[in-house]
């Protein structure tokens, strides 16, 4: 596995792949890998000749300065994991190299990118298409791949491919879960291991949340109720939301796919984790 670090390396490289007609597949991450990520680049090489996996910590996706302080760093570990799963070209820039000067340009697409995540972290999303934009630019990729854990960061990308006319496929790929249920995060190693089992009950409020038969209010009320109860769990919110467009619904009936949006806040840090369930 190649380790590339600036952008005329990476282009060169892949303009070489691309003339041989080999198809290229990107995994764009912040680093801290994690089996999610693994999945995902085992997915990009089963599919692709050749993958790209970015190992990126976007500050401009941060408006918090001390959540990007804390973001776990892990570059060699990173390294050793995307080159036991096959990848072909590690691309880990410094920030000056994709921000040799501030990136002034600026996206919206309401409602995707103005609810939930959107409106608790004003510009996080701007920020998130700043550096995706830039990576699909440098890279050129045939397919790239996203976990749905973040599940609203794929529908606001899609908006951004569509608008900007990028020709590549989005493949969206199943949150892996630690058998308790909990999400598999970069940010599950700044909990302590009682602050770690305290978070399994978010998804486990979740999908019990599915069986019981309630109204959609009657679910929103349940699920933050039941997980405000426990000591050392405080939602942020909790949004059920049609599932292509992610404005609220009210009834069941009101989209044919529907799915709860969660952030929780764990422990005395506290660490915000996110997460979603499908309902329908």
């Amino acid at each position: 596995m190649k380790v590339i670090n600036n952008i005329k390396a990476l282009r060169e490289c892949l303009a070489e792949q691309r003339m041989e007609g080999r198809t290229i597949g990107l995994v764009p991450t912040m680093g801290a890998l994690h089996e999610g990520h693994a999945s995902l680049v085992r997915r990009s090489v089963s599919e692709n000749d050749v993958t790209v996996v970015s190992i990126f910590l976007n500050p401009t996706q941060f408006n918090d300065p001390k959540d990007l302080e804390r973001y776990p760093r892990t570059l060699e570990a990173d390294c050793r994991l995307l080159e036991e799963c096959g990848a072909d070209i590690a691309f880990a820039p410094s920030v000056k190299e994709i921000y040799p000067e501030p990136d002034t340009r600026r996206f919206s697409y309401p409602p995707t990118d103005s609810v939930m995540e959107g409106a608790m972290r004003p510009g996080h999303f701007n920020g998130v298409c700043q550096i995706v934009s830039k990576l699909f630019m440098y890279v050129e990729p045939d397919r790239a791949y996203f976990g749905e854990k973040d599940y609203q960061q794929i529908a606001v990308i899609r908006r951004m491919v569509a608008d900007l006319g990028f020709r590549l496929e989005i493949v969206p790929c199943p949150v892996i879960r630690q058998e308790d249920g909990l999400a598999m995060s970069s940010r599950n190693t700044l909990l302590t291991p009682e602050e770690r089992k305290t978070a399994a009950n978010i998804y486990r409020i979740m999908n019990e949340s599915r069986k019981l038969g309630f109204s959609v209010q009657q679910t929103h009320d349940y699920v933050v109720g039941e997980i405000n109860k426990i000591d050392g769990l405080e939602v942020q919110y909790f949004s059920i939301v049609d599932g292509d467009t992610l404005a609220d619904v009210s009834s069941w009936d009101d989209a044919p796919s529907v799915v709860g949006c969660i952030t929780v806040f764990c422990g005395t840090k506290p660490i915000r984790l996110i997460d979603h369930i499908r309902y329908k």
